[in-house]
């Protein structure tokens, strides 16, 4: 399971030349499923996630979560996380889950995320979507489990 987690001033999910999802100020979560992948590290990705203090505290500090700042959160479902670069130039995505379980732990990573009480929005999951944000600082956390 692999997430890139990033953090936006803005963030929008356009499908087929229509606005599906748009945020402010918070995160963007690429998330991608890899087989063997288990609810235990959906839950330890989720609770993560949530906790990591990478939004700036009075003294500019990356002292506070999501759940400090009641700050957004988009989650963009993202097979191609699972991409095995080591042979040729050609990506081999053989280690990405079949896409009815990875589609039943990206609705469950959702879940959890909702849990929190923040606002929490989605892409289309295996839709061919136009992601679009403002990453404010730059802060890409990746995270792997």
């Amino acid at each position: 399971m692999k997430a890139v987690i990033q953090r936006v001033k803005s963030a929008s999910v356009t499908i087929e030349n229509k606005e599906h999802s748009k945020i402010q100020n918070g995160l963007l979560i690429l998330f991608g499923v890899e087989k063997g992948d288990t609810e235990d590290k959906l839950n330890w990705m989720a609770k993560k996630a949530l906790e990591l203090r990478i939004f700036a505290d009075e003294n500019n500090k990356m002292n506070k979560s999501i759940k400090d700042i009641n700050g957004e959160i988009l989650v963009v479902s993202q097979f191609t996380l699972a991409a095995n670069c080591e042979k040729g130039t050609r990506p081999s995505f053989d280690n990405a889950e079949k896409p009815d379980t990875a589609m039943k732990l990206y609705e469950e990573f959702i879940s959890k995320l909702k849990e929190s009480n923040l606002t929490v929005k989605t892409g289309i999951f295996a839709a061919m979507m136009d992601v679009e944000l403002c990453n404010d600082g730059p802060v890409t956390i990746i995270l792997q489990k």
